[in-house]
């Protein structure tokens, strides 16, 4: 019979040992992983729509994308063009997907009382249609120095009765929009043609460019997966 030449209390020892060993070994090989591989990040720009869907984009690509957007309306392309460069940081980005255009053909009159001013009628229109598109041509450029992949959103649906802005307005600037993406080869993701199915349920109300929680929801779908097809 062959004795053990090692005492049972120094082997247990150097199991435990060796466990604690294996275990740093695992992790350090998922860090590497990690570190080789990280989650492509995505940014999100547009208005106070964009807000509402930013959330639950978040929420569908969790684990596979992270999602940010500026802690901002990023508002009309005029201020688009002015804070851009500061929207930009914290990348890089894998993918942009971004939005002007409701704050663009808003008509605002500083006598009005409306929330923001918005006053069709004796307003005048926050940036022509002409200036929007060259705003917008600036703006692409700008944004393709990133080499993130880029989605442009269509500007969604304005509806009847909304204060500061005319119905088939949204038409004319997503043409234009359209017009600058193509020239680029921007990928286009039709928020605009998504929201003309929309019923009254899912607006926030008569009148309202804004959308309820479900509205948001149907929204961020269609953003979620442009941003993963983009990604592919």
């Amino acid at each position: 019979m062959l004795l053990n030449p090692f005492p049972l209390p120094l082997i247990r020892i150097v199991n435990k040992i060796m466990k604690h060993v294996l275990l740093f070994v695992v992790a350090l090989c998922s860090f590497q992983a990690y570190a080789a591989d990280p989650l492509p990040k995505a940014l999100i720009l547009g208005d106070s729509i964009s807000i509402g869907y930013t959330k639950p984009v978040t929420e569908l690509l969790n684990d596979k994308v992270i999602v940010s957007r500026p802690k901002a309306n990023c508002g009309d392309t005029r201020a688009g063009l002015t804070n851009l460069d500061k929207w930009l940081e914290g990348g890089p980005w894998q993918v942009i997907h971004f939005n002007w255009g409701l704050h663009d053909l808003c008509y605002r009159n500083p006598q009005s009382k409306s929330q923001g001013n918005r006053d069709k009628l004796n307003g005048t229109q926050s940036v022509l249609v002409a200036d929007y598109e060259k705003n917008l041509e600036t703006i692409v450029e700008r944004l393709k120095k990133t080499n993130a992949k880029l989605v442009f959103a269509t500007t969604t649906v304005v509806p009847e009765g909304e204060g500061g802005r005319v119905v088939g307005d949204d038409v004319k600037y997503n043409a234009a929009a359209e017009r600058v993406m193509k020239k680029h080869g921007v990928t286009i993701n039709d928020l605009h043609a998504l929201t003309k199915t929309f019923g009254p349920e899912l607006f926030a109300g008569p009148g309202n460019v804004h959308f309820k929680p479900e509205g948001s929801d149907k929204l961020a779908a269609q953003v979620a997966a442009s941003i993963e097809a983009a990604l592919k």
